[in-house]
């Protein structure tokens, strides 16, 4: 599958033009300050860039970022500038061609942003072998991946190698495809559908097992939407099947439990983050207003506490007394065409 994944991203594809659905080459909706950002990746980096979604949590200043199949590196670059000079990018990626293109532009972008030495380099290798690179364990604040999980082989073994790699309150941060159902093996072995992006998409309810198995307790959906796919030789082999473009954040955290539980506590936001300056978006199910106090259970108030997060809220109530299952929690699973993105008040998960 290696061979098949480095044949399609190193010589078949040449450009986002090549690809044959859109499931490996979507954007959300940019915020302005990305835009900017964008503007000053090299044209090269830019058209080989097939990602799914947005990499880009908020408060990266500072922060030490590991990109998990970077590719001609456009995330990686875009990371580099919000981290500022004081940051640093490292990305992995097994495709050589595409590595070519990433370290051909390492002095370009050190200019465009104006920092005085580089800020970010690349290794070649497979985001499931991690420990076969110079990264040492619990050195990163936050790792990210655009649309590249899918293609891997041992799904399992990466979110392991990300677990171990992270700091703790660190939090992986990435976007994928997912499936409503299992795609069945024959599906995986067709090298079009794998290569798309479509049949190594893992089915929603594996993933969250997946991720709780490694250390990542609660998962938090941050954002979603249905894929459509338009060729007719593709949707006649799996168009059976719901695909589904999806932002999780997985946090590093210890102590979080099993559900959501109601602790009697509140935070409240202050503001000062770059671009959510009115409102915090910590997920699909808490866009927490400036100035208001927001009821959280005891998952959420560590995730906001006992990450980098923390310097931006106010903390209200304490762990002295339980009462019980947290009301009015969310879902982290799929798509749902019924939930109301404005209903945030008091959710959970």
């Amino acid at each position: 599958m290696h061979d098949s994944v480095r044949e399609y991203y190193g010589k078949i594809l040449q450009s986002k033009d090549d690809l044959q659905t859109s499931a490996c080459c979507t954007d959300t909706d940019l915020p302005s300050g990305l835009k900017a950002i964008l503007g000053q990746i090299h044209d090269e980096v830019a058209s080989r860039y097939y990602g799914c979604g947005l990499i880009a949590p908020a408060d990266l200043r500072g922060c030490r970022i590991l990109d998990l199949g970077s590719g001609s590196g456009r995330d990686a670059y875009v990371l580099s500038a919000l981290v500022g000079a004081e940051g640093e990018v490292v990305g992995v990626d097994m495709t050589p061609e595409q590595l070519a293109i990433a370290n051909r532009h390492i002095e370009y972008h050190q200019k465009q942003f104006g920092y005085a030495k580089p800020n970010v380099r690349f290794y070649e290798g497979y985001i499931e072998r991690l420990d076969a690179l110079p990264l040492e364990p619990e050195s990163f604040d936050v790792i990210v991946s655009n649309c590249v999980i899918n293609l891997s082989p041992d799904k399992e073994s990466v979110f392991r190698q990300a677990h171990r790699l992270l700091k703790p309150g660190g939090e992986l941060y990435f976007s994928d495809v997912y499936a409503d159902r299992r795609v069945p093996s024959h599906l995986k072995e067709d090298p079009v559908l794998y290569g798309e992006c479509l049949s190594g998409a893992m089915y929603w309810n594996d993933f969250l097992d997946i991720a709780k198995r490694t250390g990542f307790l609660d998962p938090r959906l941050v954002e979603d939407r249905p894929l459509t796919i338009e060729q007719e030789a593709i949707v006649q082999k799996i168009g059976h099947i719901g695909f589904y473009s999806a932002t999780y954040r997985l946090f590093k955290l210890a102590d979080l439990e099993s559900a959501c539980e109601d602790w009697g506590q509140a935070v409240r936001y202050r503001g000062g983050l770059e671009g959510q300056e009115q409102m915090f978006v910590l997920d699909a199910h808490h866009h927490i207003d400036r100035g208001r106090v927001f009821p959280v259970c005891g998952n959420t108030w560590r995730m906001l506490h006992d990450t980098r997060f923390r310097r931006h809220f106010e903390f209200i109530g304490n762990w002295e007394t339980h009462y019980g299952i947290f009301a009015d929690c969310g879902t982290s699973i799929p798509f749902d065409e019924s939930r109301d993105p404005s209903d945030t008040s008091g959710a959970c998960c």
